[in-house]
């Protein structure tokens, strides 16, 4: 999964959108760090002096929390019980 997620991002074009649903708690927190370190910029030290159009752009934005099944779904899919939906948006390139 470590190797999926940073081509699927590539693939991506400008404001489309990555949507991954994982059904183990490893697995989820693999895709939830990558979502988040994509949706950061680089970090720098502080008081650095670097100008703002010099700063790394983070490559994707976060879209909501994560979604969990309701419990009309798990009555009607008792599979669904672990499901995690993860939504993220991809950003433009810097210009």
């Amino acid at each position: 999964m470590s190797l999926v997620l940073p081509q699927c991002v590539e693939l991506l074009q400008p404001a489309g959108r990555l949507v991954v649903i994982s059904f183990h708690s490893l697995e989820d927190r693999i895709v939830k760090r990558f979502l988040r370190e994509n949706a950061r910029a680089d970090r720098l030290p502080p008081r650095l002096p670097v100008r703002a159009r010099e700063l790394a752009r983070p490559r994707l934005r976060l879209v909501g929390r994560a979604v969990r099944p309701t419990a009309a779904e798990i009555a009607a899919n008792p599979r669904a019980r672990s499901a995690v939906m993860r939504v993220a948006e991809r950003l433009a390139e810097a210009a």
